[in-house]
């Protein structure tokens, strides 16, 4: 299990790049320059936190992007969930159909405890603190 995709490690950097510019619009050839995104992929991105509200976006000669919310306000298990979707320990290899050892299964409750632990971890990273730990 993967748990942080190669579109959340860009989207994760991208906003901590808009987010270094301060106030300013950061152009897209200046995201994919210095942080050695492929555009399309960069591209595809930006235009999913735009969608989601975390991202403004501005057209024209001085457009580009920059952060719609505050960055103590942006969380890494938000980003993992809009680009992998909710993430499962415990995915029961029955899926829909009916486990006869579903409320005794000792497996379940052992990756469900892990998966609420992670899960807090995980609520716990803003943008803002991955910024302040980098300097």
């Amino acid at each position: 299990m993967k748990l942080i995709t190669r579109d959340t490690d860009y989207a994760v950097r991208s906003i901590c790049y808009i987010a270094r510019k301060k106030n300013s619009i950061v152009c897209v050839s200046n995201l994919v320059r210095d942080l050695k995104i492929p555009k399309p992929f960069l591209r595809k991105i930006l235009q999913i936190l735009q969608a989601k509200g975390i991202l403004k976006s501005y057209k024209g000669l001085r457009g580009g992007f920059k952060l719609a919310l505050p960055l103590h306000k942006i969380f890494l298990v938000d980003l993992i969930k809009i680009f992998k979707g909710s993430f499962k320990l415990n995915e029961c290899i029955f899926k829909n159909k009916s486990c006869p050892n579903i409320i005794t299964c000792v497996l379940k409750k052992k990756l469900g405890a892990i998966e609420k632990y992670l899960f807090s971890q995980l609520k716990s990273i803003s943008m803002a603190s991955l910024l302040e730990e980098a300097k």
